[in-house]
């Protein structure tokens, strides 16, 4: 690999980014933000306690003109999940929550070389095939290549169930290069071992015992809607799961267990931002509920970082072998260097 000139960066433009799930993996897999939108104020807070020189821009995406981001790299978002969740009514398109017309007219008016759009498992029922089938025709329309996918969190060292709908889309040229990420090249974390140093953080004495029950991955953490929710663990069926792992669904704590506490702790703001695979470095901001939403409505870093290196690579690829094709046409030039400039690939 050539080391002589800068390694090659790209850049995205991000709409819903909430608490920086998306944004945070996608800087891991080696993407640039040029900007990040969200028009909630505790999550553009989180954004900027933990990156303060990205652009951060606190609007309505149907406000925004996305014009002044031409030509783009990639396009991301998590558009939200309620218009298509199975804890919703499930209204779709018809819910005035639903921003995929936002979302692709970011990419009409972006054209960016790929786009990666996540949103829950529901999306993928059955109900919504003529929707599906409609947006991967708009992109075929706008001159993408799109996939959908079902990815779950679990299968890429993340501690919680969290399946996923992906949409990837990619211009012809970069389609072809592109490979979804494999789960077997990740491990397999537990709660127990997640939580684990977090949980006897105050000397709790059942800590060890503890860890021996948490050895399951969790179901899926949830954080409510603007309009319903609140700090605990999810339905009935979700605290039952939790319970079983040695977790008091019903709320979230202010602190790890005390070194007396007897019964079941209820995990904290930082543990469910572990469970949810962000770094211990990265600070949630906000009063508890507000920063337990955040939390409970990101998508997976780890995930995140495992999609967009594929499509990183997808766009390296198509970068070297244009590369390679004028070295060739070159070849007959005296002191010709004989190799590829491509870009340093961040690991998943």
């Amino acid at each position: 690999m050539y080391m002589g000139k800068k390694a090659k960066k790209f850049r995205s433009v991000e709409i819903c980014a909430g608490a920086g799930g998306t944004a945070l993996g996608l800087e891991m897999a080696g993407f640039d933000h040029i900007a990040l939108v969200e028009n909630d104020t505790h999550a553009c807070a989180t954004l900027r306690a933990n990156r303060p020189h990205w652009n951060i821009i606190e609007e309505d995406v149907n406000k925004i003109d996305f014009k002044q981001f031409k030509q783009v790299d990639l396009v991301s978002g998590g558009v939200p999940c309620p218009p298509f969740s199975h804890a919703g009514k499930q209204l779709g398109h018809l819910d005035e929550r639903d921003l995929f017309p936002a979302a692709l007219r970011l990419v009409e008016e972006t054209n960016p070389k790929a786009v990666m759009l996540e949103n829950v498992r529901g999306l993928l029922d059955p109900k919504f095939d003529d929707y599906r089938k409609q947006i991967l025709a708009k992109f075929e329309k706008l001159g993408y290549k799109a996939e959908w996918r079902l990815l779950q969190a679990a299968d890429f060292g993340v501690p919680q169930l969290r399946p996923r709908s992906i949409l990837v889309a990619l211009k012809p040229e970069y389609y072809e290069y592109f490979k979804w990420p494999e789960p077997g090249d990740y491990p397999v974390v537990t709660v127990g071992d997640a939580l684990y140093e977090e949980m006897k953080s105050n000397g709790w004495k059942h800590a060890d015992e503890w860890k021996a029950r948490a050895d399951k991955v969790a179901p899926t953490l949830v954080g409510g809607s603007k309009k319903h929710g609140g700090a605990d663990l999810g339905p009935t069926r979700a605290k039952a799961a939790w319970e079983k792992m040695g977790i008091d669904g019903k709320g979230v704590s202010d602190e790890a267990p005390s070194a007396d506490f007897e019964g079941l702790p209820r995990i904290t703001v930082r543990m469910a931002a572990t469970i949810q695979g962000f770094p211990a470095s990265w600070k949630i901001t906000g009063k508890k509920t507000s920063a337990y939403k955040q939390v409970g409505n990101a998508f997976p870093p780890p995930v995140a970082s495992a999609v967009g290196t594929a499509i990183f690579q997808a766009l390296t690829m198509v970068v070297s072998s244009a590369t390679a094709s004028a070295i060739d046409d070159d070849a007959d030039e005296p002191n010709q260097a004989a190799f590829l400039v491509s870009a340093e690939v961040p690991a998943a």
